[in-house]
């Protein structure tokens, strides 16, 4: 058996043998920020309170960086298809970060044969993952979770230029809980399928919540083709969350030895 493809195997086997997160993100930016170099910056999030402490000692971290010296080509993992369908959403203002929340079903993803439903997406400024050490403008987080509450995330990131289609739609309700506490607005119904992503290829990996608690488990799905957005889109989801979350993006962290796959279909071949 070939070095190549004994990697691809013992990869596809960690991935499905890791322990997955089942505890789900803090609502509220109370007792954390994003500035580094205080008492509640990234840096600090671990010590901040005993259920947090992933944050600071956990070994599978997120969000990291994706770079092609790491990454290994694993068809076997399969196209990442999404079974969208439309519910009523509402659109909440989490201080931190701005979320969209389906009160329905709205369809989900199968991964390793297991049904994720997608609960919410929110958005990070700029990116929190990067590609070969770039960082983009922006990043949606579409955040599933299986019947017994593990969690799997479809990262896509964004760069400026053409506005972003389903962000356009979601403007005059992002307006209305600018700089609102807790504010939330209800949409009505919205179709997940309007949140595109144009490749079928993407990076995969084990990771965590990108914000307190941190837990460990998390499988990532990040799109590897960039998105455009608005440079007026991005500063609209900046203006309308705290002072110390306009820029929302946690710090690269260690990927600890972590396999990372990368698929794309086998007819892709170079």
């Amino acid at each position: 058996m070939g070095v190549n493809k004994l990697f691809a195997i013992s990869t596809i086997f960690l991935v499905l043998s890791l322990p997955f997160a089942t505890s789900q993100e803090v609502e509220n930016e109370e007792d954390f920020s994003y500035l580094s170099g205080t008492a509640t910056g990234p840096e600090n999030w671990g010590n901040i309170r005993v259920e947090w402490a992933a944050c600071g000692n956990g070994q599978m971290q997120s969000p990291i960086d994706l770079s092609d010296r790491t990454v290994q080509i694993l068809p076997q993992l399969g196209e990442l298809g999404g079974s969208y369908k439309p519910s009523n959403a509402v659109l909440k203002n989490r201080g931190h970060d701005i979320k969209l929340e389906w009160e329905g079903e709205a369809g989900g993803i199968r991964i390793n044969g297991t049904e994720y439903s997608l609960k919410q997406v929110h958005w990070h400024s700029p990116s929190e993952h990067t590609i070969n050490g770039r960082r983009y403008s922006l990043e949606a987080h579409l955040v599933h979770l299986s019947a017994d509450n593990k969690i799997a995330v479809v990262g896509i990131l964004y760069k400026i230029g053409r506005p972003d289609s389903f962000l356009a739609e979601l403007e005059k309700y992002i307006k209305k809980i600018s700089d609102v506490p807790e504010g939330e607005v209800v949409v009505g119904v919205v179709n997940p399928r309007r949140i595109k992503w144009e490749s079928t290829n993407y990076y995969r990996y084990m990771g965590s919540l990108t914000v307190p608690p941190c837990t460990e488990g998390v499988v990532w799905s990040v799109i590897d083709k960039v998105e455009t957005v608005s440079k007026r889109q991005v500063d609209l989801l900046r203006e309308a969350v705290d002072d110390d979350a306009e820029m929302n993006a946690r710090p690269i962290q260690l990927t600890n030895g972590r396999p990372i796959g990368f698929y794309r279909p086998k007819k892709f071949r170079y």
